[in-house]
């Protein structure tokens, strides 16, 4: 006869939600999966692991300052936990801590009760998730980036993404017209010069990066004639080779007037572009409002936004498309309530992704449970260690659609950490280093009497 012991020791060791506690908070550091990525680790007393990963680009900071607001808590109460830390996080990249935080909450709460994170978000509406493959546009002409996106169609990719804009024209003479000098800052990427010792160098590197912190409307940059011919034949010599079916979406004009996206939009209707992105930055309703008005192009925004109350105003302007990134908006409960939300509007969900499979599974999850999802973001085409990070998951960086398995939480088991330890970002010692001296951090955070 079984006792009342041996049948505990034959329950999964997760079956004690209740009792759930997170005990730490830890991150590994990388470079090149596309970018600088923060990936993290919330453990617990009961030895289950959850995953989450800062914004790429962002500053792990904004997580470890959440480190003390959440030890000793029952991970498995995400929204609780959500609100708590919410006041915590912004737009851009400064969402990156809190929603790194959500993440790993729903990954543990997943693990926790033995089910798929799209389980707990109401259940699948698709069985598999369609990627788009975004690709960095940087030859010199429109037939090159073509046969690049063609290679990545006989990957399997039915939709795609390239850049059009100040990038492709700006280092040829006549084809933008701007203030004397300023083409030139905006030449030099602020984000390739790291941070100089001497105080005069980093001075002029703030200089540049204040340059690239001006919003389009007072840069005072303009396309000419020129600019707009080159653009429009750099395009069409790109659907010369991908031929016109396959969806292909536009991104990356560059810090560009409203009177400039208009143009450029109207001279590349004929092109049947997917949609144009971030034409202008997300703050200026009114101006998106003028831009879908002015042209056939579908238009899109949203990757810089955090929380879904700031979507409300951009999804009554007549854009098309609303572009979330799970590690800016507050992670996954709050990006599928962003895509209800745009579909009461008759706004498509497509969402942004240009991280570790962590943010690709996450993003992948709310794909998975909400209906008006379009597509999801694959910015690691060409990283081939990008497949190797995440352990236990069929997920490769050159398909062009996921098939979220039905494993508990995100569906990762680990991450392989001689993948991670190969690519730490500079100055970086190891991966999973104690967060000690983040325990105590602490604050009156209260924002009312």
């Amino acid at each position: 006869m079984t006792t009342h012991e041996q049948a505990l020791d034959r329950v999964n060791t997760h079956s004690r939600p209740s009792d759930l506690r997170i005990t730490d908070i830890r991150f590994a550091d990388i470079v090149g999966a596309p970018f600088t990525s923060s990936l993290m680790k919330i453990y617990t007393n009961q030895g289950i692991v959850g995953l989450g990963e800062v914004r790429d680009g962002a500053s792990k900071t904004f997580a470890l300052m959440l480190k003390s607001r959440l030890l000793g808590e029952n991970p498995c109460d995400v929204d609780r936990l959500f609100r708590r830390i919410k006041q915590f996080g912004g737009h851009g990249r400064q969402g990156g801590g809190v929603s790194a935080v959500e993440i790993a909450l729903w990954d543990l709460a997943g693990k926790a009760y033995g089910v798929p994170i799209y389980q707990m978000l109401g259940g699948r509406f698709r069985d598999t998730v369609r990627m788009y493959s975004d690709t960095d546009a940087q030859f010199p002409s429109g037939t090159e980036t073509g046969q690049r996106l063609k290679r990545r169609m006989d990957m399997g990719f039915t939709f795609l993404k390239m850049d059009l804009g100040l990038g492709q024209i700006m280092h040829e003479k006549g084809t933008v017209n701007a203030p004397s000098g300023v083409l030139d800052l905006y030449r030099d990427n602020p984000h390739h010069r790291g941070h100089p010792k001497a105080l005069d160098e980093r001075r002029k590197a703030n200089a540049i990066y204040d340059v690239h912190n001006v919003m389009h409307p007072f840069t005072g940059l303009h396309f000419t004639e020129k600019g707009l011919d080159m653009m429009e034949q750099y395009l069409a010599e790109v659907r010369a080779v991908i031929g016109d079916e396959v969806p292909l979406a536009i991104d990356h004009l560059g810090h560009i007037a409203l009177s400039d996206g208009i143009r450029l939009a109207q001279r590349i209707e004929k092109y049947n572009v997917a949609w144009l992105e971030d034409v202008l930055p997300w703050q200026y309703t009114d101006q998106y409002a003028q831009l879908a008005r002015s042209t056939a192009v579908p238009i899109c925004t949203g990757e810089d936004i955090y929380l879904k109350e700031d979507f409300g105003p951009l999804l009554k302007s007549g854009i098309a498309v609303i572009h979330p990134d799970l590690l800016t908006t507050g992670g996954i409960l709050e990006t599928k309530k962003i895509g209800d939300l745009a579909q009461e509007h008759g706004v498509a969900m497509a969402i942004h992704m240009a991280e570790s499979p962590i943010a690709a599974m996450a993003a992948a999850h709310v794909a998975t449970a909400t209906e008006n999802f379009l597509a999801l973001e694959q910015h690691a085409v060409d990283v081939d260690w990008w497949d190797d990070i995440a352990v236990g998951l069929p997920i490769s960086s050159r398909q062009g659609f996921i098939h979220v398995p039905d494993k508990p939480g995100l569906g990762i088991d680990d991450l392989n950490d001689e993948v991670l330890r190969a690519h730490l970002q500079p100055g970086v010692k190891d991966i999973w280093e104690p967060t000690d001296s983040w325990d105590d951090e602490y604050s009156w955070d209260r924002t009312w009497s």
